[in-house]
């Protein structure tokens, strides 16, 4: 059976009232660095005045983890050096097999060099291991009664401040931008029955080190192999995807464990094959210049240029505003960089919606090819959506919205040429 039907999505809550608490939501480490929110990277840099107004789409304020840009405050950085504290955690009734350098190199330099390349090099992502050793917490894992609950229930405060407490000898908390906590793996059931992996922050009563709130961690428990095999090459991508929310980026798939992006973030579906991140991410994470970016607001027909979004350089994105709060997202993927498991390239065409909350489908990629089965056979990949690329000759129409999307051709560089047409 497929891992995808087997594991339990990834739950996520907000902070919107004083009972709630904020899942897969993270804020700065209190390092005193300037977040995601308060630099000039990226969209951010756009005044809503100007030529790329319509296309700086925003959600409610209730939204959690919102599409809109620029990304919300309270976010890690995701441009320039980032420092993530990392720690290896067992406990009395799972101690941690082997040496816990071996639990940190299942996801580095993986999980480096994957922002490296999806980030074109913007983002120096810096893993330190002050504590070199398993932090034994104590008390048995059992004791602490991690579910799939929201963090900052009683066993999740309670391991927080145990880890703290354990780590506090040896690292300066104020330091760090975010933290990992790799958890000994033979903590708690098989990813194959559920996964525990789990990123929150936001709460201002959380655990406090060295005087700042511990409200931004990334815990990863079992290994998410995917039955394949193939885990020392893919296992380490969960926490790509968990440190996606310490940047602000929302979970794609849906809570009913659907597939309305499929392989095409590692937002979506972060096991198995590799897969980069959408243009529109790229995008809100400052990875991409305004020249990059194309906003196709004019009636008639727009023609525009595509380089394939693994490259650096040249014009990456086409946004296509439907209102205030949604548009289409135009983009050329191809089987190169983070993107090696395409297997169909072309122009992907998506709709982003700003006023939908993380996991509950805030992004659906549009299929060329329905009800095909796809064109991959790789493990736990959600295959229909996976020959979506519309290529040269193929067209995506809206006409309730006077919305055509024609893909007309390439050049010997690879590069896609789209006419945007607006009625």
């Amino acid at each position: 059976m497929q891992l995808s039907r087997r594991i339990r999505p990834r739950r996520v809550a907000a902070l919107a009232s004083v009972t709630a608490l904020t899942l897969a939501v993270s804020t700065s480490a209190g390092t005193g660095r300037p977040t995601a929110g308060s630099t000039a990277a990226g969209p951010v840099a756009m005044a809503r005045g100007s030529a790329f107004g319509p296309c700086m789409i925003s959600g409610r304020h209730a939204v959690q983890m919102s599409e809109g840009v620029p990304t919300a405050t309270g976010y890690s950085r995701s441009t320039g050096t980032v420092r993530a504290l990392t720690l290896m955690v067992d406990f009395p009734d799972a101690p941690g097999p082997g040496n816990a350098l071996d639990r940190f190199h299942e996801f580095f330099p993986q999980t480096q060099q994957w922002f490296r390349t999806a980030s074109y090099g913007r983002l120096d992502y810096r893993p330190e291991t002050p504590v070199p050793h398993w932090l034994r917490m104590p008390k048995a894992f059992k004791a602490y009664g991690i579910e799939r609950g929201a963090p900052f229930d009683p066993g999740y405060r309670d391991l927080v401040q145990d880890i703290v407490s354990a780590a506090d000898p040896k690292v300066d908390f104020r330091d760090y931008d975010f933290l990992n906590v790799l958890i000994t793996p033979n903590a708690g059931p098989s990813a194959l029955d559920t996964v525990l992996s789990v990123t929150f922050a936001g709460n201002t009563e959380a655990p406090v080190a060295d005087g700042v709130p511990v409200a931004n961690a990334s815990f990863v428990y079992s290994r998410q192999d995917d039955g394949s095999g193939s885990y020392d090459k893919t296992g380490y991508r969960v926490l790509p995807h968990e440190n996606g929310h310490v940047f602000g980026l929302p979970d794609l798939y849906t809570q009913e464990g659907g597939g309305a992006v499929g392989h095409w973030d590692i937002m979506s579906e972060d096991w198995g094959a590799n897969n980069d991140l959408l243009g529109w991410h790229k995008w809100k994470l400052g990875w991409l210049d305004a020249g990059q970016v194309g906003c196709a607001t004019a009636r008639g027909t727009t023609e525009y240029t595509l380089t394939p979004l693994a490259r650096p350089g040249g014009p990456k994105l086409v946004f296509v505003p439907l209102s205030g709060g949604t548009g289409y997202a135009v983009e050329l993927r191809t089987r190169e960089g983070n993107d090696e498991a395409v297997c169909r390239p072309g122009v992907l065409v998506y709709r982003v919606d700003a006023d939908v909350d993380t996991g509950m489908g805030p992004v659906t990629v549009y299929d060329s090819h329905r009800d095909s089965g796809g064109c991959t056979r790789s493990p736990n990949v959600h295959a229909e959506l996976s020959d979506a690329p519309f290529t040269p000759g193929e067209t995506f129409k809206d006409p309730k919205r006077g919305i055509r999307i024609a893909v007309e051709g390439t050049d010997m560089a690879g590069n896609y040429r789209v006419a945007v047409t607006r009625r």
